[in-house]
């Protein structure tokens, strides 16, 4: 536990109110959306960058672990304090500094929901893309962290590429900046770079500078029914190597299906082996030749029903169909273990059907779904842990899942980050030279480990 003295040094900088040590506090700040919990001893609420240095340097001086927290909706435990110490609430750092219409840049704390960003540029003729299905209640501080993705990367690309500058608190408690307000910045490394993704290990992100860019005047909506998951992975190749780079390509596996089929806005009949949702947006004419190219390209490839969106409303109800999957995949199972796993896309049907194999082989539900358009697979073990044994049948299946990505030129992470959920997995995807060089970095930025300790890495140790 932390001393007193140290706790009356925290409410010293912050205020009493924002610091909280009663049991239900720290309980409610001990998980995230997997299924583990670990209690913190202290629970402080910072409300700028000059407080969270002081609380740093604290923790420094006194080799405390300070782990910073958003929303905590993060899907591999990157906000779990595996070793207990100091949580950092970063959710009342939620200003909108700036949004620069000249330059195309917003100026964030790293308490801002994704989606209240995106609402309020949107207002002034402006677009932020990343996406990720979290975004109503994410913040982009971890987005940040964990370089988040969703459904528009496909054309428009990670977290990472666009952010232009940050400030950070470092390990010794030094507020640094990185980056800037520029789209070209050659001077020194790209510290902005190694901060993005680095899941709160290296330094805590106090602002971001996020390149904009002008909303697209239209959109199209397309839900497309396929007899095989070979056919709607062909059509994203071929889609692709005409030279067409939708917004989203996502698909449904004849599983996911199952799992909506009653409850779908749209029919699903049985015949229907996989769903590809399609959109493309920019101007209107360009959208609609695009949109009439793409039924022509993918025509041949097995096709049982095709939707496409005249309205807002239509556009809305078939992306309610995907919207659907997450909360009914708890009618196969109680328990849900979802990773996100990347292949080439040219290679998605083989990975599907060595999921579909695996789902066999140990008698589990595997529920696939996803990112066509980069080849990012959500899977979703769907078991019951009150089941004698499960646990371990479920770390056997996740390791043969990742050994099957990596075997396909994939990796076993996308957007989901490493955090303790796979970090027993680093090493089938990097090598032993390459992590001692991202140890090296970790031990330079951090010596004394207290940043989000006993992530990414297997040893605690930097």
């Amino acid at each position: 536990m932390i001393e007193k003295k140290i706790i009356k040094s925290l409410r010293d900088i912050v205020g009493k109110d924002s610091v909280y040590t009663e049991n239900s506090d720290r309980i409610t700040h001990s998980y995230d959306a997997t299924q583990k919990s670990y209690l913190p001893d202290v629970v402080v609420y910072a409300k700028s960058a000059e407080q969270v240095s002081e609380i740093v340097k604290i923790a420094n001086s006194h080799s405390i672990p300070i782990l910073a927290r958003g929303a905590g909706s993060g899907f591999t435990g990157g906000t779990l304090p595996v070793q207990g110490g100091i949580v950092l609430v970063l959710t009342q750092m939620n200003r909108i500094l700036c949004i620069d219409t000249d330059n195309l840049i917003a100026v964030v704390e790293p308490g801002v929901v994704t989606s209240e960003l995106q609402r309020e540029v949107e207002k002034l003729g402006l677009f932020y893309p990343p996406d990720p299905a979290s975004k109503d209640f994410c913040t982009l501080g971890g987005n940040v962290a964990e370089c988040a993705g969703g459904p528009r990367c496909v054309k428009y690309g990670v977290t990472k590429d666009y952010i232009l500058g940050l400030r950070v608190v470092t390990a010794s408690g030094e507020i640094i900046r990185t980056g800037g307000r520029t789209l070209k910045n050659v001077v020194g490394y790209d510290l902005t770079k190694l901060f993005v993704g680095s899941e709160g290990t290296l330094g805590i992100v106090t602002e971001i500078v996020l390149k904009l860019l002008p909303k697209p005047e239209a959109k199209k909506t397309m839900l497309v029914q396929f007899e095989t998951i070979d056919g709607a992975a062909r059509a994203v190749a071929d889609i692709v190597r005409a030279k067409i780079v939708p917004t989203t390509l996502e698909f449904l596996d004849a599983a996911t299906i199952g799992c909506i089929r009653d409850i779908s806005p749209v029919p699903l009949p049985d015949e229907c082996k996989a769903v590809l949702i399609i959109e493309v947006d920019g101007d209107r004419e360009v959208i609609e030749k695009q949109a009439a190219r793409i039924m022509d390209i993918i025509q041949p490839l097995g096709i049982l029903d095709t939707r496409i969106a005249s309205t807002t409303e239509e556009s809305e109800e078939i992306w309610d169909v995907r919207r659907k999957v997450s909360p009914s995949l708890r009618k196969v199972n109680p328990d849900k273990f979802n990773e996100d796993i990347v292949v080439p896309r040219s290679k998605i049907p083989e990975m599907i059907s060595t999921l579909e194999g695996l789902s066999e082989k140990y008698g589990l539900p595997i529920v696939n779904f996803g990112h066509a358009g980069d080849g990012n697979i959500h899977v979703n073990v769907m078991v019951d842990l009150a089941e004698v044994g499960m646990q371990e049948k479920v770390d056997k299946v996740m390791e043969e899942i990742f050994h099957s990505a990596v075997a396909l030129e994939g990796s076993i992470s996308g957007e989901h980050g490493i955090g303790i959920s796979k970090m027993d997995y680093l090493g089938m995807e990097v090598d032993n030279a390459t992590v001692g060089y991202m140890r090296r970095i970790k031990s330079a930025f951090d010596p004394n480990n207290i940043l989000n300790p006993g992530k990414i890495f297997q040893s605690t140790e930097p």
